[in-house]
């Protein structure tokens, strides 16, 4: 039965009073009434119900402009919580978040992916160990709104479906083999999409982002959405064809953006170790400083063909994208030589979280979500 359409809206004021808070980490009711076109009353009877639920509270006073003191709302961090994981091929990321969207603790761990049922089994006990070892005080397992598990690959997420990763090597996936084992309810998503969740706000809605791990690949968010595809293959960056009859990729290609920028092009000149790999490009190495000038040419021509197709912001992020904060300068000015439309590269920047990104992005959307459906 549908519900009644008063019903409906007074739910969705109570979502978007919510997520204004979720956003600003604190703010008044005069400007919950202005920046969302509520009524003051409106405003009122929502607080008061949130109060009355233990989500929102009064967090202190707003500085005075004259005149009595405006409360400050703020949500209650223990109201919620919820658990991100993000599984790789050779490890596994956990992240414990509250309502505000709060790290609490995070954790990141050897542990080689396969497709068995022992696997999963035992990635469900991790899981439960992490809970029941981080646990911020009584009730903390109760509180606990869902897992959110980020993976790298294709996924049918109305299916529970893994339709294809080459990172994990396996295609065809249930991934209800997982999810059984869980007390909780459990949601999926690609990982690149789980690390754009990091960046997005009101004020950055309309994205791309660029994921450079040791497979690369992308979201694109339009109006704080994000955009999917209809095949669930939207983003896919890294196979778009960067060098006709180049490298021969993992996919079967040759010449994809994949083969020239992932983590593993700089890493595999350093025995896989990427911090090793910046170390000696911070000193000077001959060698290595020549790898990086070439990696840098086609990270600038994936950029400008980005811009150039989408016209937004450019957020770099993933393994690569967390020691790039040096070498932007650098990343600008190859840009701009290719690019004779843009003034300058102010739409391009690094991504605020490097280290379990993608664990962190599913985490603080399940707190999202959770607030969309309040009732």
């Amino acid at each position: 039965m549908e519900m009644p359409q008063s019903l409906q809206t007074k739910r969705k004021n109570k979502a978007r009073i919510l997520n204004y808070i979720f956003q600003r980490g604190h703010t008044s009711k005069v400007d919950l009434a202005s920046d969302l076109k509520l009524s003051m009353p409106t405003v009122l009877q929502n607080v008061r119900d949130l109060t009355e639920r233990g989500m929102v509270q009064e967090s202190g006073n707003y500085q005075s402009t004259g005149g009595r003191k405006a409360k400050a709302l703020s949500l209650v961090p223990d109201s919620c919580f919820s658990i991100g994981v993000d599984i790789t091929a050779n490890h596994l990321g956990l992240i414990a978040v509250n309502a505000m969207g709060k790290i609490l603790t995070h954790t990141r761990l050897r542990k080689r992916y396969e497709d068995t049922f022992r696997y999963y089994q035992e990635v469900a006990g991790i899981i439960g160990d992490f809970i029941r070892e981080n646990g911020t005080g009584a009730g903390f397992g109760e509180k606990i709104i869902g897992i959110g598990v980020s993976i790298p690959g294709i996924i049918d997420k109305a299916n529970d479906i893994l339709i294809k990763s080459h990172a994990l090597q396996v295609s065809s996936v249930s991934l209800r083999k997982m999810s059984q084992f869980l007390p909780y309810p459990v949601k999926f998503e690609n990982d690149a999409n789980c690390a754009a969740y990091t960046e997005l706000s009101e004020q950055n809605s309309d994205v791309i982002y660029l994921s450079l791990n040791n497979t690369v690949g992308g979201a694109i968010s339009y109006n704080g959405k994000l955009y999917e595809g209809d095949n669930f293959k939207s983003g896919e960056f890294g196979h778009m064809i960067v060098v006709p009859n180049g490298k021969r990729c993992y996919c079967g290609k040759f010449g994809c953006f994949d083969c020239y920028c992932s983590a593993l092009a700089l890493s595999s000149n350093t025995d896989g170790n990427l911090e090793k790999y910046f170390g000696l490009l911070e000193r000077g190495d001959p060698q290595i400083k020549k790898t990086w000038d070439e990696y840098l040419k086609y990270l600038a021509l994936a950029v400008s063909n980005l811009r150039m197709a989408f016209d937004c912001d450019i957020i770099i992020g993933g393994y690569v994208g967390g020691y790039m904060k040096n070498y932007m300068m650098e990343l600008n000015r190859l840009v701009m030589q290719m690019n004779k439309f843009d003034f300058d590269t102010s739409y391009l920047r690094c991504s605020k979280y490097h280290m379990e990104a993608s664990a962190y992005g599913i985490a603080i959307r399940l707190i999202q979500d959770h607030y969309d459906s309040i009732e």
